[in-house]
């Protein structure tokens, strides 16, 4: 008789989704079960070790502000990092690091073993039911015939669910980097009627460090950033790596032209749909026949690897023409391919099968998260995974689930874009898709967040104490510039004058100076020096000052917006029962199932006629 094992939760998959869930679940008080095909790549980064951007970086803070784990692990094992948008306004200002991709996994799996709530284990799934009435209601047969069970299951596969790797017109069953695919869990999931759609995305071949001419290329240096990513460990820049750029010519360009035969992306051997942000240099070659050069970026993969990575050059052509068109590039003249670039097929789960907080409708008790729900990316996967182990804790506290709104978070966004847009590409967050970003800047996350994480357990009441301790510092910052006024006939109104250029006419505070678009706190510090130092939390108070306008009108949306939030429609509503929607309108809800009016009228097809008339018979049925 097989050997069975049971716990609270099982997580498989063990990329940054399954991490982030697994360790949420453990902070939370359960026994969980990380569950990999391969024990070696706990974390592993099969694309280019970087994290953050615009976006991106935003939903990292804010993972770290909930007590997650992707922020922490970046900051200690970063090779390079940066701010970008550092010209442009606060609401698009963010973080990116290189990573060392070994040091991170490393550092990852290390605080997995330590976790006391967090078991791991390497084994594949040939087997999945629900069982009926007994205290587990999931049970995982692994190809070893040991029995799994647990109430809770969380599935962060990534990109193993039948994973198909092209190289030319070379086809084989693969994960990421010639991982072992996960082929009988997806086939059992679809027997169990999980429906599934099937994207595609791709990496660049990766070169040997030392068959490279640098000399040709230009340097891309770090900086001394004042802040890593995570609020709660003490910042510590590393020595900075340079990374390096160069450019595709009308060579690269023809030679790919020429092969495009051979390209699985044009000759119908990929029938998936890829990222549109990220594209393959074919896909930008036949898209921008007008750009003479594209950009290619040379990055470090880690502190002890010969290997880097081609940022710009990602291909599934043969590896023959990766090959020739790569030595076109300047700089890459003589590069040794260590690993050629490929494409890769999977299995993602049609989004309107989740609830908002990312569990199967159908299947109570089975969460999913990261690349499976057809998002792109370590950042959204590692934002889905703690929202799953969070909302899994809850299920099985018998709580209410968690969900943050559009106006509280990056987080919020991504959650809601998944169930409500249809996604007919992977989806990749983007500032331009958050309606309140001024809002949901990168400095302020752990003021929206970090309630939330201590609430569900996952910050620590050190880490709790440091926060409020925080929350403190910038209330006394924000008090003293409201309460700091200066004479224009003073000395200090005289100084004023000195240091900004605007000459004062009548009596102003600090907070009214800083309002003005030429005054920075800096320029205030100067001024008054018993202000505190220009740091992460002035900052803050900065902003809010200098932006209050803008940043009440977002308020005023934000009501709104909540009105119709607070608006809920019942589970299993017959959306046949309403006159006057339109037939798509009615279509399109029945099969997502939207929780609430807002939700509803987001959903792509529904228009502001279907809403009016799904608002007047919600209305009507309330008083009936």
């Amino acid at each position: 008789m097989a050997q069975t094992k049971t716990y609270d939760v099982i997580v498989v998959g063990a990329g940054h989704a399954g991490c982030e869930a697994a360790y949420a679940t453990a902070k939370m008080g359960f026994r969980t079960l990380l569950l990999t095909l391969n024990f070696s790549n706990i974390a592993f980064m099969p694309c280019n070790p970087s994290v953050g951007g615009p976006g991106k970086g935003h939903l990292v803070r804010e993972v770290d502000a909930l007590g997650g784990l992707i922020g922490r692990v970046t900051d200690l094992t970063h090779l390079q990092m940066r701010s970008l948008n550092t010209q442009k306004g606060p609401a698009v200002r963010a973080l990116r690091a290189q990573v060392d991709k070994r040091r991170y996994q490393e550092i990852m799996l290390s605080i997995m073993e330590k976790e006391p709530l967090i078991s791991l284990r390497q084994g594949e799934i040939v087997d999945l039911q629900q069982s009926k009435g007994t205290a587990a209601s999931w049970r995982l047969q692994l190809s070893t015939g040991i029995i799994l069970e647990a109430p809770v299951v969380i599935l962060a596969a990534g990109t193993f669910l039948r994973g198909t790797v092209h190289i030319g017109l070379t086809t084989f069953p693969s994960g990421p980097q010639g991982q072992h695919p996960s082929i009988s869990l997806p086939e059992k999931l679809a027997e169990m009627g999980v429906r599934f759609r099937r994207f595609k995305t791709g990496t660049s071949a990766r070169l040997r460090r030392r068959s490279l001419n640098f000399e040709a290329m230009k340097e891309q240096p770090g900086e001394e950033t004042p802040h890593g990513f995570s609020f709660w460990i003490p910042w510590k820049p590393r020595l900075q790596a340079s990374c390096w750029l160069t450019y595709t010519n009308e060579r690269t360009h023809e030679i790919i032209r020429k092969n495009l035969h051979l390209a699985p992306m044009y000759c119908g051997a990929i029938k998936g749909v890829g990222t549109r942000y990220c594209p393959a240099i074919e896909g930008k070659v036949v898209n921008f026949p007008d750009r003479p050069r594209h950009q290619v970026f040379i990055e470090p993969e880690s502190a002890g690897t010969d290997e880097v990575y081609v940022a710009g050059l990602s291909s599934s052509l043969p590896e023959e023409i990766q090959e020739e068109f790569i030595r076109t590039v300047p700089g890459l003249e003589k590069a040794e391919i260590v690993r050629p670039g490929y494409a890769i097929e999977y299995d993602v789960v049609a989004a309107e099968q989740l609830t908002p907080y990312l569990q199967l409708k159908e299947f109570p008790g089975f969460f999913c998260a990261g690349q499976i729900n057809g998002t792109s990316g370590y950042e959204e996967a590692a934002a889905q995974g703690i929202m799953a182990g969070i909302n899994a804790g809850l299920y099985l506290k018998g709580k209410k689930p968690f969900l943050p709104r559009r106006d509280e978070a990056y987080i919020g966004v991504l959650l809601d874009d998944l169930i409500t847009k249809e996604l007919d590409e992977p989806y990749r967050i983007m500032t331009s898709f958050a309606e309140f970003r001024l809002s949901l800047r990168q400095e302020n996350a752990d003021l929206r967040l970090a309630e939330y994480g201590y609430r569900y357990g996952l910050l620590s009441e050190a880490e709790y104490e440091h926060f409020l301790a925080k929350k403190e510092r910038i209330q006394q910052i924000q008090t003293t510039l409201e309460k700091t006024a200066f004479d224009p006939r003073s000395a200090a109104g005289r100084k004023v004058t000195e240091q900004t250029g605007i000459t004062l006419q009548q009596r102003i505070s600090l907070a009214e100076l800083l309002q003005k678009p030429e005054v920075s706190y800096k320029m205030l510090q100067e001024v008054y020096a018993e202000l505190p130092p220009a740091n992460d939390e002035a900052r803050v108070v900065e902003n809010q000052i200098k932006y209050q306008g803008y940043l009440a009108r977002e308020a005023k949306m934000a009501e709104r917006l909540r009105k119709m939030e607070e608006k809920q429609i019942p589970p299993g509503f017959d959306y046949n029962e309403v006159p006057n929607l339109s037939t798509a309108a009615r279509e399109k809800l029945t099969r997502i199932a939207p929780l609430t009016l807002g939700q509803a009228g987001r959903i792509s097809g529904v228009g502001p006629a279907d809403l009016s008339a799904l608002l007047i018979w919600l209305e009507a049925r309330m008083k009936r």
